[in-house]
């Protein structure tokens, strides 16, 4: 069966641009109008067919959709659970967990199974292929994460692009003018995944506004190789004859965070005498992050408002549901954001400036 992608090849234009000769919802011209609608005709693509089949009754259940691969741990990704199930469960809903690592069909299959009212998206890439099977289906969604059409769909997140301009703010306020950025992994990145290009960003304006340097590299997953790549990230530097080695970390990626310590101790140095380090995204029970300077992440409120929105996006598509095309209207049109600011918390260990 022909797919929404697959009309937008044969068109030449975007799926989002797909989506909005369906549903006009924004302004398309009448040539472009002309090259999808040939693409249809030729394939036999019904839009409105697969939104029909959606029930119209309710289940109280939404869907949270998180991809994983099998056997791969991220220390967010239970917590998030727990409080989106806590949240739906204070609405009356119940939760349904999809870990498909084909996040477009994944979610496509969980709409037409009519199992779930709407569905919480994790894992947000800056162009997340979800928001087009949301559109086509007209299948209310709300994402943990902020995409790069932030009217596309409701969403929540913490501005981890200011998060990390602050971090480098204040450690150079502090004295340090050599700091590594420790962001995602290099697969993250390569996915577009929407916190990490967001801190990197965010990382590179801090560099610009204080004129630190600020070296970004990426994570590993074990602490032995994260100790390796930091002792070598860490190191002295005089090659130059000036610089020396950098004496303060900023650590985003999540599954780093909980045993930061340990590589930071495997790399040969103490905290703070030889380095500062500052944690992005910290958990906020995980006692090893409180220890240092830190911007928590706000699981519960995000978790929390992500869950209300997607709630009052079922409600609404319950309102027209024998209107595919109003729906996907309107579903756009009442877009809502959570988008928390960052606050740098003390630890045990202070923004000590720089030593020589």
């Amino acid at each position: 069966m022909p797919t929404i992608r697959d009309v937008a090849q044969r068109a030449g234009v975007a799926p989002s641009t797909v989506s909005y000769v369906f549903n006009g919802s924004r302004p398309i011209s009448e040539e472009t109008r002309r090259r999808v609608q040939e693409a249809v005709d030729a394939l036999g693509y019904h839009p409105r067919a697969s939104a029909r089949t959606l029930r119209s009754s309710r289940t109280h259940v939404i869907a949270l959709a998180l991809p994983r691969p099998a056997g791969r741990r991220n220390a967010v990704d239970g917590p998030f659970a727990i409080e989106v199930s806590d949240a739906a469960m204070s609405l009356g809903y119940d939760l349904l967990l999809t870990t498909s690592q084909d996040k477009a069909e994944g979610l496509r299959r969980v709409a037409l199974s009519g199992l779930a009212d709407a569905a919480v998206l994790m894992a947000v890439d800056m162009e997340d292929a979800r928001i087009d099977v949301v559109r086509e289906l007209a299948f209310p969604a709300a994402l943990i994460g902020r995409p790069a059409d932030e009217d596309a769909l409701p969403w929540t997140d913490l501005d981890w692009e200011e998060a990390a301009v602050l971090a480098v703010r204040e450690l150079a306020a502090a004295g340090h003018r050599e700091m590594v950025y420790l962001a995602p992994t290099e697969a993250e990145v390569a996915a577009r995944r929407s916190y990490a290009l967001r801190g990197i960003a965010g990382a590179t304006r801090g560099a610009r506004s204080t004129g630190a340097t600020v070296t970004v590299a990426h994570a590993v997953n074990d602490p032995a190789g994260l100790a390796r790549r930091l002792r070598e990230l860490l190191a002295e530097r005089a090659d130059d004859g000036v610089r020396g080695r950098p004496t303060a970390l900023i650590v985003q990626h999540p599954s780093a965070h909980h045993h930061i310590l340990t590589s930071v101790t495997g790399a040969g140095l103490r905290i703070p005498e030889d380095l500062t380090v500052v944690v992005i995204g910290a958990l906020p029970e995980d006692p090893s992050s409180r220890r240092l300077p830190r911007v928590e992440l706000p699981v519960e409120t995000l978790a929390g408002e992500v869950t209300r929105l997607a709630v009052a996006a079922a409600t609404l598509r319950e309102t027209i549901a024998e209107n595919a095309e109003a729906a996907s209207r309107l579903l756009a049109d009442t877009v809502g954001h959570l988008l928390i600011a960052p606050a740098l918390l003390p630890g045990d260990t202070p923004l000590t400036a720089a030593r020589t």
